[in-house]
């Protein structure tokens, strides 16, 4: 799996609530909740997002709080390929790969990211690329099953489809 997009970048600790507020739960619709992700911090944030050709750029705990699922949906609604961050809480980064959203874990290494960024993933290297600066950032890719899961589209579909198969 090979991803490229321009980095749009947050710091430590967000929250899913600020991901995507309670008040727009009553939907699990990636097309509905999409225009109002990271609404929790500031509701014009969505319009710096550039459909298929953004990846987040996060610091330390990303998805922390809640374990809505929601959360994942509107991230990926909003057009975005993928998170990038030091650390994820737990549910997060599983609720990501259950929705289709990869999240990539890169730890403690020294990987700098600017807003703007052009930036690449390319799993089967195992690497993480800034164009914008040519650091270039080793990380593990997520185990195979996650994999398998994300490029179903999520686990619903990689459910249905291993079903198929019998």
């Amino acid at each position: 799996m090979k991803l490229s997009g321009k980095a749009l970048c947050l710091g430590d600790h967000i929250d899913t609530d600020a991901i995507i507020p309670a008040r727009y739960l009553v939907s699990g619709d990636p097309r509905e909740l999409g225009p109002k992700v990271m609404s929790g911090l500031d509701p014009q944030w969505v319009n710096k997002v550039v459909p298929g050709a953004t990846i987040l750029v996060a610091g330390r705990n990303f998805g922390c709080g809640s374990s809505r699922e929601h959360a994942p949906v509107a991230i990926a609604g909003a057009g975005i390929l993928a998170v990038v961050a030091r650390s994820f809480a737990r549910i997060f980064y599983r609720n990501a790969f259950n929705m289709g959203l990869l999240p990539l874990e890169i730890g403690e290494a020294a990987f700098t990211a600017r807003e703007g960024d052009d930036l690449a993933i390319d799993l089967q290297a195992q690497r993480l690329i800034n164009k914008s600066t040519g650091q270039i950032l080793d990380c593990p890719a997520p185990p195979p099953t996650m994999l398998a899961i994300l490029e179903a589209g999520g686990l619903t579909p990689f459910v249905k489809k291993s079903l198929s198969r019998r």
